[in-house]
């Protein structure tokens, strides 16, 4: 296909219209990916569509055996990679494997072979050691964040991956950030080098960096006068990512923050996969809008209308810094970034320009006005948003224009109302009939 074929479905099926030039030179290049390509490009700029147009052009019709295989290095942007894909090829069998996620349920979809396959590599091996997936018929692999796919904590994850992949002919490799070299057991040698790392300066000035200079090494009442000056602006706090580096930190602001008042929610490596969908979908929703997140929100987390991201803790490397900031000013909105900067720190060059800020003026409630209610069934249940939003319009008597985001996952739904509408429901009791089974709701 080539971009005049492509646009209608892209439209279509993502509301772009235009592909920018980065996806026009990815898509031009689908014939070179015998040699394979390597993409770099800031977060943000669409990269995952970037590489899906020469996958999807280098696919043969669907033959029941495995083609193209996707690989990231995190749970969430497997799922945003196999949401984009699903739409761009319904024709196509897709399945979607991840740490967390239901094994039995995996290996269920594993039973008739894929087309296409988006997995974590330690999930995906997995699956090759037991011998649910035959990947031995595949021919394009693409490594998305493919620095960190290949950095030494998955590096004999992938070598292991990689010694069954016998018939690859086509490899795509994508970042934000470079990597000094490949290992030999990629087989790639000079591939097309498309770099869109220039485009990382029109990033900085949608997404200005501010110093806010805390009085004390502990900067929880800083976060907070920053969060509450925020706030204070005519639309409200909006989404804002508070990044921290690690999980105890985590757990230390999030709960500081929700004993104010704040609608906050938490999102780091120890919490199981229910728990962090659970997190985003509240993130997403608004109802939520602050995320207090290690750097494991800082990869793939494709969250629309991020405002701000905060670095509570100064970023332990560049490339932290990078795909932090990342989270914001996405596919060419604005955004802003701030760092909270105590008495003794020193700020690393990597993060100029940047100007000073002291958080004066209105200050604004941190909690929403949106409730989000968890629904005990979803995809599995064979529940849809078709299904919810009939049970909310007629049986809750929800006005359709009050409904916020809804959201179906495996084995649980998500459904965000205004908090009066809310509440009304959840005065029906927790035991309630939805498309003629009970089920139980409540608060998420």
């Amino acid at each position: 296909m080539r971009e005049k074929e492509f646009l209608p479905l892209i439209e279509s099926k993502l509301g772009i219209k235009e592909l920018n030039d980065m996806q026009k030179a990815m898509l031009a290049a689908a014939p070179e990916a015998a040699r394979g390509i390597m993409l770099l490009a800031p977060t943000g700029s669409g990269k995952t569509l970037a590489f899906a147009l020469p996958l999807l052009k280098q696919l043969n019709p669907p033959t029941g055996r495995l083609q193209a295989l996707v690989m990231a290095p995190g749970r969430e942007l497997v799922l945003q990679i196999a949401d984009i894909l699903r739409k761009l090829a319904p024709a196509y069998r897709l399945v979607a494997l991840y740490g967390g996620h239901s094994v039995a349920d995996e290996v269920n979809s594993l039973s008739v072979a894929p087309d296409i396959v988006v997995a974590t590599p330690g999930r995906l091996l997995d699956h090759i050691k037991r011998r649910n997936i035959d990947v031995m018929p595949c021919r394009i692999v693409v490594l998305d964040e493919y620095d960190k796919s290949l950095s030494l904590g998955f590096e004999q994850e992938m070598k292991r991956i990689f010694s069954h992949l016998k018939n690859v002919s086509r490899i795509i490799l994508t970042s934000a950030t470079d990597a000094p070299s490949l290992p030999d057991f990629v087989p790639v040698s000079n591939p097309l080098r498309l770099d869109y790392m220039a485009d990382a300066g029109e990033l900085k000035q949608r997404a200005p960096v501010h110093i806010v200079e805390s009085d004390e090494a502990d900067k929880l009442a800083s976060l907070h006068k920053l969060l509450k000056h925020l706030a204070g602006g005519e639309e409200g706090i909006g989404r804002t990512a508070v990044f921290v580096n690690h999980r105890d930190s985590a757990e230390r602001v999030h709960k500081w923050l929700a004993k104010r008042g704040a609608s906050s929610v938490l999102y780091h490596g120890a919490l199981d996969q229910t728990g962090r969908e659970k997190a985003l979908a509240l993130f997403r929703a608004g109802s939520k809008p602050i995320l207090v997140t290690t750097d494991l929100g800082a990869r793939g987390l494709d969250v629309e209308g991020v405002d701000n991201v905060v670095h509570y803790h100064l970023p332990p490397t560049p490339e932290d810094w990078t795909h932090r900031n990342g989270r914001t000013a996405r596919a060419g909105k604005t955004g802003n970034v701030y760092v909270l900067k105590a008495p003794a720190e020193t700020l690393p060059d990597y993060m100029e320009p940047y100007d000073y800020l002291k958080p004066e003026g209105p200050e604004g409630e941190l909690n929403s006005r949106q409730l989000t209610l968890w629904i005990g069934a979803g995809k599995r249940e064979k529940l849809s948003k078709g299904d919810l939003l009939g049970w909310l319009t007629k049986e809750c008597g929800v006005p359709g224009s009050d409904i916020g985001r809804l959201e179906v996952a495996d084995h649980f739904s998500l459904a965000t109302l205004p908090e009066a509408d809310a509440r009304k429901v959840l005065a029906r009791g927790k035991n309630q009939k939805i498309k003629g089974s009970s089920r139980r709701v409540m608060e998420a």
